[in-house]
Parts: structure tokens; C-alpha cells; sequence
């Protein structure tokens, strides 16, 4: 996932899910409560490991983006 965002400028959930399953096989997603499939949980925190300072997750627009020297502190921006 960190390859995908450093690559383009945003990585949105949906695509990172496809992403996921074509890679490395569906195992790592799960259905979620909405029915739409999602990234487990513990890819997630992984994920949140390797990228904690360089990478934050716009709520607006469901995606992840390597970080800006405009954004607040913490993973979530709005």
C-alpha cells in the first residue's frame, strides 16, 4: 500500500482493496457491517506502523495521501 500512495496522489479505499486481493489474495480483506469489502484490521495496523509519520488518511475523500507540511498533526485529515 505504501508503494501505491507514494506512487499516485491519493490511494482510495476501494482501490486499495482491489489492489490487495489482486496481490495477495482476498484473506486480507473482510466484509464490513455495509456489506462492501474492507482491509483487515491488522493490515491496516501494519500499515499504520511503516507509515505513521508519512502518510494520512482524508476523511473526505477516503484515501490516503502522503502528508503535506499543511496538514494537522494525526493520521486523520478533514
Amino acid at each position: 500500500m505504501f508503494e501505491e500512495v507514494r506512487q499516485r496522489p491519493d490511494l482510495d479505499q476501494d482501490t486499495a482493496v482491489d489492489q490487495i486481493i489482486k496481490k495477495f489474495g482476498k484473506q486480507f480483506t473482510y466484509d464490513n457491517d455495509n456489506g462492501n469489502l474492507a482491509i483487515r484490521k491488522d493490515v491496516l495496523k501494519a500499515f499504520l506502523k511503516l507509515t505513521k509519520d508519512s502518510v494520512v488518511w482524508d476523511r473526505e475523500y477516503r484515501s490516503w495521501r502522503m502528508r503535506k507540511p499543511s496538514d494537522k498533526p494525526g493520521r486523520q485529515q478533514d
